[in-house]
Formats: structure tokens, C-alpha cells, sequence
């Protein structure tokens, strides 16, 4: 579905000039800097894929996207969306995708939301039918009745995003790319927007390019992952080889009476740390599944020490994904 191949682009700016009228040389100048915002990306996603696309600020996440929709010519390399060239057919191309960039919105702000989804379908071409059909199906499943005639100016951030939403796929596109989607949303309307996005993937196939800074969309939403940092892919594969690559181990948080000492004699598990919590402890322990499977670490803690309540939970993605932000490298 969707196909790029060294991918790279580059943005110049004029050279700065220090000292007397610097800002005017600066602009006369012919000495140019080139910022090379994306190094070198080779993607494929296969139809019907959900694919969490991650990275810090200015990683080069959103000028890939902008390269797949055809806002932007690639400095070189080669890009294709179900056989199109993106910006070599920017008509053919749009009717086959659908955005939404979570800072902008493509809804026109003094027109009621219906009035906008009515454009909408009239610029591309949907005949009455289909339209009302979709309208009703996704104001149901995003539960937009009560603010569908509101101007769009006096929507809340939450309401605008799922118009935003429903205007990217109101002509049901195949493809959707959806930057920083859930941005700034409580965690109602967040948890709309994943379900609805899952529920469109499910039964229509939709493929879909996810980025975001919100680690729980990925983890709802996504089964491969594309880690990128200053326009090179870190690590391309699933969360679950992430975990066990990256950070192959499992923890036991337990509560006991008192501190768990650190010599305690539990066989292949570790204590990580121990805080007090009121007249109890919590503790963390640190295990390796592979050598211990977690029924059996779980029943030798119990064995060792005084448990109150002990709960297994696995290592937390956010937490690798900002150590590899921090190291620049999965390898590191």
C-alpha cells in the first residue's frame, strides 16, 4: 500500500551573517545551509496495516507524511501510495488518502460542522446516498449528534478533532495518515478516537500511519512500530520484539510488611527498588522470563517473603522508547 525508498530531503536556508546589518547580508547572501530532515527512509506498509510511527520533535515524522501525501517533493529517493507517486499525481493521489495533522484542521470555521462535511463530499464526488450513509455511520460511532450543527469556530478541541476525523474519511479512503491526532484531548474523547480508528481498520481494511506522542494510542492501536530519530529509522518491527530486545525482562511489584532486605535469597530475581508506602513497602523485582517463567517467580517470592499483594507486569514502552530517543540507537 504504501512504498518508500531511500527517502531524503533536504531544506537550505540562507547563511547567517553576524556584525552591522547582519540580518540584510544574511538575506543577500548566496551561502546557503542545508538541513537534511530526512536521511535515507526505506518503508513498506501492507494494506490494511496499523503502523505507529514515533520519533522526538523534529525526528522528521511529519515531512515524511507530507512527502506520502504529495505536499512535499523528496530530494531524492522514491515514494509510492497503492502505485501512485504522490507528487506527481497530487489529484489522483488525494482521492486515496485521507490526513489529519492534530495542529490544523481542514473544516472551514464560520460554517456549521454538517456544512462542512457537505463540501466535503461535493469536492470529491460522493453521491447523495453514500453520503448520508457514511454521515449517519460515523456521527453514530463518534457520537457527534448534538454538536453536528455547531459552527465549527465554537467547537471544544476534542469535538473539532473527531470533525477532523470524519472529514479525512467521509469518502472512505484506503489510506489515512493521522499526525499527533489525539494532541491536547481528555481522555474520553482520546479513547473515541482510538476505538472509532480501530473499529474502521477492522471492518473496512483501512490502512493507517499513526504518529504520535502518546504511547497509549500506540499500544491500543498498533502492532508494529517505526522508531525515528533525525531522519533515520531507529527501529522498524513489533512492540512485543521491542520489549524483548530491548528490555527483555519482567517485573513483580510487591507489597510486604516491611523493606525487602537486598540480599533476600530469591534464585534469578533482582530487587530494583523499594519505597515505603504508609506501614508498608513497595517493592520492585526484576526477572528474566526466559530463564524463569512468571508462575514460578511469582510462587518463589511468596515463598521468600511476607506478601500483602503482589501484581506482574510487563516493561513499560514509553519508557524504552525514551531511552532509545535518549541513545540515539536501539543497539545502545
Amino acid at each position: 500500500m504504501i512504498l518508500a525508498e531511500h527517502l531524503v530531503k533536504e531544506f537550505s536556508r540562507p547563511a547567517r551573517v553576524d556584525g552591522p546589518l547582519g540580518g540584510l547580508r544574511s538575506f543577500l547572501s548566496t551561502c546557503r545551509v542545508a538541513t537534511r530532515a530526512v536521511d535515507d527512509i526505506s518503508l513498506r506498509i501492507d494494506d490494511g496495516e496499523i503502523v505507529g510511527y514515533l520519533g522526538p520533535n523534529g525526528a522528521g515524522k511529519s515531512t515524511t507524511i507530507k512527502m506520502l501525501t504529495g505536499i512535499l517533493v523528496p530530494t531524492s529517493g522514491h515514494v509510492e501510495v497503492e502505485g501512485i507517486v504522490p507528487w506527481k499525481d497530487r489529484r489522483t493521489n488525494a482521492r486515496n488518502i485521507g490526513a489529519v495533522f492534530g495542529q490544523r484542521s481542514q473544516l472551514w470555521t464560520d460554517l456549521p460542522l454538517r456544512d462542512s462535511f457537505e463540501l466535503i463530499s461535493r469536492l470529491y464526488g460522493l453521491g447523495r446516498a453514500d453520503y448520508r450513509r457514511s454521515l449517519e455511520e460515523f456521527v453514530d460511532l463518534l457520537e457527534m449528534g448534538s454538536f453536528l450543527d455547531t459552527p465549527v469556530r465554537s467547537l471544544s478541541l476534542g469535538q473539532r478533532m473527531r470533525g477532523d476525523i470524519v472529514a479525512a474519511m467521509l469518502y472512505e479512503p484506503p489510506v489515512l495518515y493521522l499526525d499527533e491526532p489525539t494532541v491536547g484531548l481528555d481522555v474520553v474523547a482520546k479513547v473515541r478516537i482510538r476505538e472509532f480508528i480501530a473499529e474502521r481498520n477492522r471492518e473496512r481494511g483501512t490502512t493507517v500511519l499513526l504518529t504520535t506522542h502518546d504511547i497509549a494510542d500506540i499500544e491500543q492501536l498498533a502492532r508494529r512500530v517505526v522508531i525515528i530519530d533525525e531522519g533515520r529509522i531507529l527501529y522498524d518491527g513489533t512492540i512485543e520484539a521491542l520489549r524483548r530486545g530491548y528490555a527483555p525482562y519482567r517485573e513483580l511489584v510487591v507489597r510486604t510488611p516491611h523493606e525487602v532486605p537486598l540480599d533476600v535469597a530469591v534464585d534469578g530475581i533482582d530487587v530494583r527498588a523499594s519505597r515505603r508506602d504508609g506501614d508498608e513497602v513497595l517493592s520492585t523485582l526484576r526477572f528474566d522470563p526466559v530463564q524463569l517463567a512468571p508462575p514460578t517467580a511469582i510462587s518463589r517470592v511468596t515463598d521468600a517473603l511476607p506478601v500483602l499483594d503482589i501484581t506482574s507486569r510487563e516493561p513499560d514502552v514509553e519508557d524504552i522508547i525514551r531511552r532509545i530517543y535518549l541513545a540515539g540507537s536501539v543497539d545502545a
